[in-house]
């Protein structure tokens, strides 16, 4: 399994995509999809039914013997939410390799700037995203640094990791 990790806006989707694409049988998730709601509501319950929902799937890819990789994807911006996640998995027989992008704020800012503009995302992103950055220097991860790199390029890096 590969946990790809970053602030909102550094590219986790467009990586997972990329890296599905170079690994074999592979399944892909990313964690919002699991409460993708309207109200959006971020409460104790919200939090913990998000969590029984990524753990729930996780765990049915990998008992499943038809896929071989299992991306999953989120804004775990504290240690203890991945601790959490991986607390739930069986993972016996599995692998788990963890990934956080990383990229300077300005190339952040310029990012969500875009994605502000194409209406993917609401203004109040930028103030909610690039203070997270540095939560995942202190992360027990493997660090990509995707300030000037492609999703392709940083997918590339992931795979040629995962395969040493």
């Amino acid at each position: 399994m590969i946990i790809i990790n970053g602030t909102m806006g550094v590219g986790k989707t467009a990586v997972s995509k990329e890296l599905q694409k170079l690994l074999p049988d592979c399944v892909f998730l990313d964690g919002d999809w699991c409460w993708d709601m309207s109200p959006f509501i971020v409460n104790h319950e919200t939090k913990e039914m998000v969590l029984d929902n990524i753990s729930y799937l996780l765990n049915n890819f990998i008992s499943c013997s038809v896929f071989e990789n299992i991306v999953f994807c989120w804004v775990m911006h504290e240690q203890s939410i991945i601790d959490n996640v991986l607390s739930r998995l069986k993972l016996t027989d599995c692998k788990v390799h963890k990934f956080s992008l990383v990229c300077s704020e300005e190339a952040l800012i310029s990012r969500l700037k875009n994605d502000i503009a194409a209406k993917i995302r609401s203004e109040d992103i930028i103030e909610r995203s690039v203070p997270r950055l540095k939560n995942y220097d202190k992360m027990d991860t493997v660090k990509i640094d995707v300030s000037h790199i492609s999703a392709k390029d940083a997918a590339e890096i992931i795979f040629r990791h995962i395969m040493q």
